[in-house]
């Protein structure tokens, strides 16, 4: 049907429409229309047009654009002469038009469907009479809100709402009881019959919180967002640097791009998430921030420092997270714009062979956990249990006592009571202390040989997989690292690859080393038992994450971190000399230590389901965007430890990853389990990966390459041969970065855990538990539905536990090409499953090119997530 042109006989003096071969001249006064509330507004043709456009539709008929204009004027001749019509009146008039026409059967859709909109706005009614509400406030009160949400929702009818709100309620409840009631009731309606109703408890939960906002903000006497963030300021809920680089006529410009109808957007368990544990609360534990007030905050955070264009950029930020195109690391959305600005997820550090040394890491991690940040230890140069101290053999007490120390440490330093430190450590599997490693969480053993509060990772070479596939029944060997470095004069952990396997063999062979012996088959018996029963531990590829690390010029990558995902290169702190100096008359210790590779996380992640990933321009868009505000946080960045600084000013590195990747399937129509989805992810991945090194190419060209990027394989172009890029478009992009990069490593792949909650989307890169459930929490009862689940959708949400996991590897190692530093990888299987089949698994990734392994989620397990790293 053609669109009707834009006329408006009522914004016009005159109106010119043809009738029968006649010209109709229609002189026609501003006409006020009387809604069913007493509300009056100006009458507007267009909405008339569209009514009888709606009619034709559902009856199925045609009707010219013509034959519409002709209907309005005969409309509007109706009721000529009346300055204040009622609503009601208008709409007789266009029954009555329509039945004067000859479109009898439009007439009588019409009048159904103003039979409809009267019983919705009945259900309305006894619904707002029911909750009992005291609304006066015409642009925030209940009625608009339901009208909204039958607008949106047109398919779930309020009676349902109303009858189990009834079904509920108490005597002499207070208006936020009944409110509180109301947005339960809604949430308690969820099915995945029926998922719509879990986005309706959001809406009517942020209209809860908006009117509590609203109290709290009048008694403060907060009438701006400038008022606001000076009050925050004042009560140090906001860091003063916002205040010292934003005037309040940005400020006031600013309040004007917040978007609240993007309060929308949420369903109700990201909004609870979102206002419980991310928006700013006063000390008297208030809200004070509203969802958009607090993104907005976090984008002037992130444009803080940009020179040129900063209002732009504060918008682009605010609008990529608002939208829920984006979303940071949860420290990023937790503490920027606030005065400890601790915005990195994940923290690496390469534990010494050294007591102060070993000190040294340990208190590195407690000043990490302190401000709310994870951790990846690496344990393979500590001495094994039974080695060599000052030439003393078998004074070693190895390395499960230095775990246990870290365990300790984590449960301590409690991030302000909130949760305990998390801490992952890994240890090489050629480490003569693994069989021990390798029961700290297990429910068999000694206990003073535990550390049930750590998660445990092994670094595997290629040798080892290769030797579980071929060679099951022969030995593995077990070295100490600090014999093997006195006795051969190297590291054996310091190389990879063809290398590593050359020095292995020398050591084995060597008979004045001592070795542990163990047939290869028990320490993968351990290791898959302990998957099994506890989920962990993790698996670092160390030889394929080497082979591909674009900055192997600069060092190597020993391990990952608490989450798997990220890869960059790594050393140990050396600590100096201690010397006592005199400073205004007083003795003073000044500690000169050499820092090492400390490796530091600043992550976000692309929101796939939320994006459309068959727009090559919107990818890049986005993703230039996200890359920028990265590269931001390195320099906004708070740093607990000195080192982390150091190192993130020299690499510059970021982890851009990806949320909602079943979301995405689903809404492309694409099964997990099929060569579609491989094909597909190849090419979405490629995209995104071809938009990443663009954005930072681009952004070294404005600001300069990482300090580093001189001999790096974004240099002479390895990293893209590796790749096999050699499309035209690759080419182009190839001679860019080897003119600089900003960043030296850029994709990573987290779990997103909480930040997919809170934008209604699937966690990373995993697929769905389940289409629905319910979680209790609290008391409450919270609806878990899959994204934009519908018809069209269900049956490509398939359960996790229920897909075959070798198509979910196979995807990994497609996705691996495309990303520089790792993803997290989880394992789902049930309790039907036979070690075989999991060892299987694992060495199925690992020839499939994929780096880290993170959980083995068995359907008995509900392991812990990390948070620290959801971005």
């Amino acid at each position: 049907m053609p669109a009707f042109r834009d006329i408006d006989i009522l914004k016009k003096a005159k109106y010119v429409g043809k009738e029968k071969g006649r010209t109709l001249c229609l002189k026609q006064r501003m006409k006020t229309i009387v809604k069913r509330d007493n509300r009056q507004e100006d009458y507007d043709g267009k909405k008339i047009i569209h009514a009888i456009q709606k009619a034709f539709i559902a009856t199925k008929e045609d009707i010219s654009q013509d034959k519409l204009e002709e209907l309005l004027v005969e409309i509007a001749d109706m009721l000529k002469g009346e300055d204040v019509v009622a609503v009601e009146r208008v709409q007789d008039a266009v029954e009555q038009t329509l039945m004067k026409n000859g479109f009898y059967n439009v007439a009588r859709n019409y009048i159904l469907y103003r039979e409809k909109r009267n019983e919705v706005r009945q259900a309305r009614k006894h619904l707002l009479q029911v909750v009992a509400t005291d609304e006066h406030d015409n642009e925030d009160n209940l009625n608009d809100v339901i009208k909204r949400i039958q607008k949106t929702f047109p398919k779930r009818d309020i009676n349902r709402l109303t009858s189990r709100y009834e079904a509920m309620a108490k005597d002499l409840m207070s208006q936020k009881e009944r409110l509180d009631l109301l947005t339960r009731a809604a949430a308690e309606l969820t099915s995945k019959e029926e998922p719509e109703w879990e986005k309706i408890a959001g809406r009517l939960l942020c209209f809860q919180f908006m009117r509590e906002l609203k109290e709290t903000e009048k008694a403060m006497h907060v009438h701006s967002f400038y008022e606001k963030i000076v009050m925050m300021t004042e009560k140090e809920l906001y860091g003063a640097y916002i205040l010292e680089n934003y005037t309040k006529e940005e400020i006031d410009q600013l309040e004007q791009a917040l978007d609240h109808s993007r309060n929308d957007l949420f369903g109700y368990s990201g909004l609870d998430l979102l206002l419980s544990r991310y928006v700013i609360h006063t000390h008297d534990r208030k809200a004070i921030e509203s969802p958009q007030e607090m993104y907005m905050g976090i984008a002037m955070h992130l444009a803080m420092n940009e020179p040129h264009d900063r209002l732009m950029w504060v918008k682009k930020f605010y609008d990529m997270m608002s939208l829920h195109k984006v979303t940071m690391a949860t420290p990023t959305q937790s503490n920027a714009r606030k005065p400890y600005h601790q915005l990195s997820s994940c923290f690496i550090d390469t534990v010494p062979d050294s007591l102060d040394g070993i000190y040294n890491a340990v208190s590195k991690f407690a000043d990490v956990s302190k401000y709310g940040g994870g951790m990846g230890m690496y344990f393979g140069k500590v001495r094994a249990r039974g080695g060599t101290i000052r030439g003393f053999e078998g004074a070693s007490g190895g390395v499960i006592r230095w775990i246990r120390l870290v365990n300790d440490t984590a449960v301590a330093v409690d991030q302000l009571g909130m949760r305990q430190g998390a801490v992952a450590v890994y240890l090489d599997v050629w480490h003569k202390d693994l069989p021990e490693f390798l029961q700290l969480r297990t429910n068999n053993g000694d206990d003073r040989m535990k550390a049930h509060d750590v998660f445990p990772a092994v670094c595997y070479p290629d040798l080892f997989w290769k030797q579980a596939r071929d060679d099951l029944e022969g030995n593995w060997y077990l070295l100490d690292p600090h014999e093997v470095l006195m006795k051969k004069g190297y590291a054996l952990e310091d190389s990879y690859g063809e290398e590593w396997e050359r020095k292995y063999h020398e050591c084995i062979s060597d008979p004045t080393i001592s070795k542990r012996v163990v047939p290869i088959k028990d320490i993968v018996r351990l290791i898959l038992k302990s998957a099994v029963e506890t989920g962990t531990p993790f698996a670092f590829n160390r030889d394929t994450v080497n082979r591909m690390n674009p900055n192997k010029h600069k060092g190597m990558i020993y391990c990952s971190n608490l989450c798997t995902e990220i890869a960059q290169n790594m050393s140990e702190a050396e600590i100096l000399s201690e010397t006592v100096q005199l400073e205004n008359g007083e003795e003073v210790i000044v500690t000169r230590s050499k820092p090492g590779d400390f490796v530091v996380c600043n992550l976000a992640s692309l929101c796939l389901g939320h994006i459309d990933v068959n727009n090559r321009q919107e990818i890049e868009e986005i993703t230039s965007t996200v890359v920028r505000a990265l590269d931001n946080v390195i320099d906004l960045n708070f740093y607990p430890v000195a080192d982390a600084k150091i190192t993130n000013q020299h690499y510059r590195a970021i982890g851009l990853g990806v949320s909602g990747y079943h979301h995405m399937l689903a809404k492309n129509g694409i099964k997990w389990e099929s060569e579609e989805h491989l094909a597909f992810v190849d090419r979405v991945f490629e995209d995104i990966n071809y938009a990443a090194i663009k954005a930072s190419a681009s952004l070294a060209k404005e600001r300069g390459s990482y300090p580093y990027f001189e001999g790096s394989e974004w240099e002479d172009g390895q990293y893209f041969t590796r790749r096999y890029y050699t499309s035209p478009r690759w080419q182009e992009l190839k001679k860019a970065a080897h003119e600089g990069m900003r960043n030296a490593w850029i994709l990573a792949t987290a779990p997103t855990s909480s930040t997919s909650i809170l934008i209604g989307t699937s966690a990373g890169l995993d697929p769905v538990m389940h289409r629905f459930f319910l979680e209790e929490k609290k008391g409450a009862i919270l609806p878990r539905v899959a994204p934009e689940l519908s018809i069209e959708t269900y049956w490509y949400y398939k359960s996790a536990h229920s897909i075959d996991q070798r198509w979910s590897v196979k995807a990994a190692g497609i996705r691996q090409r495309h990303i520089d530093q790792s993803q997290s990888v989880n394992f789902w299987i049930t309790n039907e499953y036979k070690m075989s089949q999991l060892l299987r698994l694992y060495i199925q990734a690992w020839e499939e090119g994929v780096k880290t392994v993170y959980y083995v989620r068995s359907r008995a397990l509900d392991p812990e997530e990390c948070e620290s790293c959801s971005a």
